[in-house]
């Protein structure tokens, strides 16, 4: 494949709003009430998913905004102005960032060693199966700048007969973790090991997990697809760009007609691939399963390299009690120089912001469960009992949550959904959770999430000790 180096995107205007599935599965979604929208359809070819792309460019919004002032253009400026620019500035708490998807991923660290071109293949493979189109043509973009050709990026989606054995463990990796998180384990890591250092899979953990944070946030909030394809430009070499963006470029005969592989996708009565949009959780496990399995992972042993307590504890914040006992996954994350930074994002995440702690705790469990993450879902079950809950009123989060109000409820099913597979997600959802919780807790909602469902796909894949 021809890759080239990217040229340095300002990776921080999609990081910074982050704060810190076959439908017939049995573990169906409870809503407050009936949604009657549907989530979008999946476009099964790549002719398709170019239109799709260009017809998102008129997306409406889920997350309505005041009239502009006067004073918001002189405070925010031009680039403060968009969409996601006024979110932030109405909606979220003051220097919020990413977790595990967000603080210093803008910066390039030396300890990262993995191609930029590479990462943003896998990043488009994620994108595809999260059906999220305004990420999507970002990618798409990147990915011409950087030398490849219409061919090669519809060969991601259809056919990976000519990439290495190398990528195409990556390339699967990428999919399953962001599709099927539930079911990666000990094999995937060992497959992974027989092309790349335990350093570079965890790069690879992080980049694909916040891949799938970012498209959290887009994908929740209804961030309209850009019209001028993300400002990453045309194909290398195609200067000057033209004066109108457009995602329908021509596709070439050999993949014109070629039903995606890396989208989730649902068949009918005939054995044919649909649009419709799929899920493909199991249903939850009872109580003494549940507590079997996080048993099992208080004593497991980490898949990926943990650094000392002392590197570990040099990257906590400045105000992290001395005495207070190390997280595990700080110890992951202080593989690399940006790790403060990160670490930094993950605890703002947590402990601050204008969401409930119980509401967060509670969520934190929700999205872990659905997941099988349970490292994440011992330390939600820690805060949750911290804040007074007991085993019952915990287990009843796996229930049909009848027991809850109707707000509690309707966000409950957007943190459910959308940490689950924002392809599900659909527009009433967010109307009805919005409708009774106002937009500040929404957008802090989603960011949250987006935070949480990274948390869980990078603890569990370097298969963390539950509890520390």
């Amino acid at each position: 494949m021809n890759r080239t180096t990217i040229q340095k995107a300002d990776m921080t205007k999609y990081l910074a709003p982050l704060f810190g599935l076959f439908v017939a599965s049995a573990g169906s979604f409870q809503a407050a009430e009936p949604p009657t929208s549907s989530p979008r359809p999946i476009p099964l070819t790549r002719p398709e998913m170019k239109q799709l792309l260009e017809e998102m460019k008129a997306r409406t919004p889920r997350i309505p905004l005041p009239e502009i002032t006067e004073d918001e253009k002189a405070k925010l400026g031009e680039r403060g102005m968009s969409y996601e620019g006024r979110l932030r500035h109405h909606y979220m708490p003051a220097g919020s960032a990413g977790g595990f998807g967000g603080g210093g991923a803008g910066e390039r660290d030396p300890a990262m060693t993995l191609d930029t071109a590479f990462k943003v293949e896998l990043f488009w493979i994620v994108c595809r199966a999260n059906n999220c189109q305004y990420c999507q043509g970002h990618q798409e973009s990147k990915l011409l700048r950087a030398g490849l050709k219409e061919d090669d990026i519809a060969a991601l989606d259809g056919d990976w007969s000519g990439f290495s054995p190398k990528d195409r463990s990556a390339f699967a990796f990428a999919r399953k973790i962001t599709y099927q998180p539930h079911l990666v384990g000990d094999a995937d890591i060992k497959g992974l090991k027989e092309h790349f250092t335990e350093v570079q899979i965890l790069e690879m953990l992080m980049s694909v997990a916040g891949n799938n944070a970012i498209n959290r946030w887009k994908e929740g909030l209804g961030v309209p697809q850009s019209a001028g394809g993300g400002g990453f430009g045309n194909a290398k070499g195609a200067e000057p760009a033209p004066e109108k963006h457009t995602y329908l470029t021509p596709t070439s005969a050999k993949y014109a007609g070629t039903v995606s592989k890396v989208a989730p996708l649902q068949l009918d009565e005939q054995g044919k691939p649909t649009g419709r949009t799929v899920s493909t959780r199991p249903p939850l496990e009872p109580k003494a399963e549940v507590e079997a399995a996080l048993q099992a992972a208080r004593v497991r042993t980490p898949r990926l390299p943990l650094v000392s307590d002392d590197k570990a504890r040099a990257a906590m914040p400045d105000d992290f009690a001395k005495d207070a006992a190390l997280p595990q996954w700080a110890g992951l994350m202080a593989n690399f120089t940006s790790g403060k930074a990160r670490i930094a994002g993950q605890l703002n995440a947590d402990d601050k912001g204008d969401l409930k702690p119980l509401l967060k705790a509670q969520v934190a469990w929700i999205i872990a469960r659905q997941d099988r993450a349970w490292y994440a879902a011992a330390d939600a079950q820690t805060r949750l009992k911290k804040l007074g809950q007991t085993d019952d009123q915990i287990d009843a989060l796996d229930g049909d949550w009848t027991g809850f109000t109707e707000t509690d409820r309707a966000l409950f099913t957007v943190a459910k959904k959308l940490g689950t597979s924002p392809v599900v997600l659909t527009d009433d959802d967010v109307a009805l959770a919005l409708k009774l919780a106002g937009p500040k807790t929404i957008v802090q909602l989603v960011s949250f999430v987006t935070v949480r469902a990274s948390f869980g796909r990078i603890t569990e894949a370097a298969g963390l000790q539950a509890g520390k």
